[in-house]
């Protein structure tokens, strides 16, 4: 494993802590390449029920690495598209991995820092956080963090964001729907892990159901969506997870 990245399990939860902290956690080859290693690793271990990205220092991460985005500008397009795929490929990583992803975003989120928040399944911000997607204002393009963008907002606040490169506050971004809640400052850590600790308490199997559903879902006209649930709700009923906890239920 990289120093560019901190890995620890505890109680059922991997953290990966961004350690780039004097570059804002800057997303570089290196780091990338760890957090891909990371996740194929928690997919296997049975240890791993929830995984959850941080950022060191005072920033979750302020996008990729300005010094590697420049020296890409005299690479051949099929290169730079390499390159561009090796994040990519992450975001993806995440919404495919069976187990519960969480960003605790505390400082700045942005450009492809922003999209690395946003492909995990629930983005947890303390109030002083700030998400964003400033690329126009370097001549850059928001290009595929705009997937994730357009899906979560909207077309016309995603447009606004993209277009313009303005920030948010992390109220801000929760109402728009960057954000699924927003915590405390004071207390953020603690109201984290108690999260965290809830998420690891639930059962594997309909969590893994529930997140390959829920993406499923995309682009899916409403009758099929519908249908996908019912196959879904019947393979869940067989499970020893559904008998046991219906049956610890109805025994109150």
């Amino acid at each position: 494993m990289s120093d560019q990245l901190l890995a620890a399990t505890a109680a059922g939860v991997l953290t990966l802590t961004l350690n780039r902290p004097d570059r804002k956690n800057a997303l570089s080859i290196e780091l990338i390449g760890a957090l891909k290693e990371a996740v194929r690793g928690a997919d296997l271990d049975a240890g791993v029920r929830c995984v959850v990205i941080r950022g060191a220092g005072r920033d979750f991460c302020a996008g990729l690495d300005l010094k590697e985005l420049l020296e890409s500008a005299d690479l051949e397009p099929e290169e730079n598209e390499a390159r561009a795929w090796h994040l990519g490929e992450l975001f993806v990583m995440l919404r495919a991995l069976p187990k519960v992803t969480v960003a605790a975003v505390t400082g700045r989120a942005l450009a492809g820092g922003c999209g690395l928040a946003t492909a995990c399944d629930i983005v947890l911000a303390s109030e002083g956080s700030q998400f964003g997607y400033p690329e126009i204002n370097r001549g850059f393009v928001p290009a595929m963090v705009m997937t994730m963008l357009k899906r979560l907002v909207g077309e016309k606040v995603a447009f606004d964001l993209a277009a313009t490169g303005r920030l948010l506050t992390a109220a801000e971004a929760e109402r728009a729907g960057l954000v699924s809640r927003v915590l405390d400052e004071d207390d953020f850590d603690a109201e984290v892990n108690e999260i965290l600790g809830y998420l690891t308490g639930l059962s594997v199997l309909a969590v893994s159901f529930t997140k390959k559903q829920f993406y499923q879902l995309d682009g899916l006209p409403f009758e099929e969506g519908v249908r996908l649930g019912a196959r879904v709700n019947a393979v869940s009923r067989a499970t020893p997870d559904f008998r046991a906890a219906i049956s610890a239920f109805l025994r109150k």
